[in-house]
Parts: C-alpha cells; structure tokens; sequence
C-alpha cells in the first residue's frame, strides 16, 4: 500500500475503525488493549446525575463511562496505521457517532451476553448505513453466558457477519476481531471488483 503525499509531504496511509457498542461492553478495555500507544480516554466519573439515565443493569460495579470517544493507534507498517474510535454507549451520546463514523472503513460492536439488548443500536446503526462490522461477544473473565449460535440468533446478524468469542481484555482477542473485520473488508472489495461494469 502506497504512503500518500500531501504537497510534497509524504505520510503512512491512515484508516479509520470504530469500536462501538452498548453501555459497559469493553470498548475502552478493547481499545487499550490493542493500542501501541496509551489511548486517549475520555471517561468520567458516574455520578447522582446520571440515576435514572444510564441503565446500570448488569454493569453495577461500573465506576466511570466514556463521554467522548477513546482514542488509539496500530501501526502496521511504515506506510500504514490503524487509529481506533471508541464511541460513547450510553443514549444521550449517541448523536456523536454520526460525527465518528465520517470516513470509517468498518466497525467492531462489542455485546455482553448478560446484556444483549444494549447492542441492538450499535447493529442498526452500522447496517442502515451499510458500513460492514464484525461482533465481539466480550466474555468477561472467560465466561460467555450463550453460545456463539444463539448470540447470532438473539441478535439476528447477517450470515456474512463474522462473529468472534473473547475476553478483550486480552489483546489478542482484540487482534483477532480487527483481523476478521479487515478479511471481511477486503472480501467485499474483490466481490466487488468481479462485478462487471455495466
């Protein structure tokens, strides 16, 4: 892959991927996880403020919530980086992601077993506007509370959506998921180039 040259200045080629999902899935942890950089996190503290606004169910012990995005690099060589863009899960940020999703190639959405249902925004958003994503069932501290088969049927993917079992706090499960993503990217890129000109 080419660097691109910007008015004699010649710099990696940058793309773009977002690791989106409900309130408490592991985006902040998948982020840090995979970046080589300490990842820029804008996480604030849970408040009295937020009682009532932020469903905490199933995530109790959840301490703080990301109020921007996260922030975080991979470079895969000297000619290409990775930066990653963590959403906020919460509703009332939602309106952010139209602004992060200008010119991402793909998407990771992340679930939680225990709470499949925070999910199901994330999978609308990406499938409305076409942009293709793989799911990373988050299985905290290595226990998933259904099988990969009945995930895919709670949350009624696409058959052509990868879906992938892992801790994220680990960074290869992290790994394995933007590997799957970039497979599926080039996957639909050949399909299509066959496609005849007509």
């Amino acid at each position: 892959m080419d660097s691109r040259d910007f008015d004699g200045v010649t710099g990696p080629m940058a793309v773009k991927i977002l690791v989106a999902g409900g309130f408490g899935v592991g985006k902040t942890t998948m982020v840090g996880a995979v970046s080589e950089v300490t990842p820029l996190r804008t996480e604030e503290y849970l408040t009295e403020a937020s009682l009532g606004v932020d469903d905490t169910d199933g995530v109790a012990e959840k301490s703080t919530t990301t109020v921007a995005l996260d922030f975080g690099r991979i470079t895969i060589n000297p000619d290409l980086v990775v930066y990653l863009f963590g959403t906020p899960g919460q509703e009332r940020f939602w309106f952010m992601w139209n602004d992060l999703v200008n010119g991402a190639l793909g998407a990771v959405v992340l679930v939680d077993t225990r709470r499949l249902e925070v999910s199901f925004a994330s999978i609308d958003f990406f499938e409305s506007r076409g942009i293709p994503f793989v799911v990373g069932v988050n299985c905290f501290h290595g226990r998933c509370e259904r099988t990969a088969e009945e995930v895919r049927d709670a949350l009624d993917l696409d058959p052509g959506v990868p879906l992938l079992m892992g801790d994220v706090r680990r960074p290869e499960a992290g790994r394995d998921l933007l590997v799957a993503l970039v497979d599926l990217l080039m996957a639909r890129s050949a399909a299509a180039a066959a496609v005849p000109a007509g």
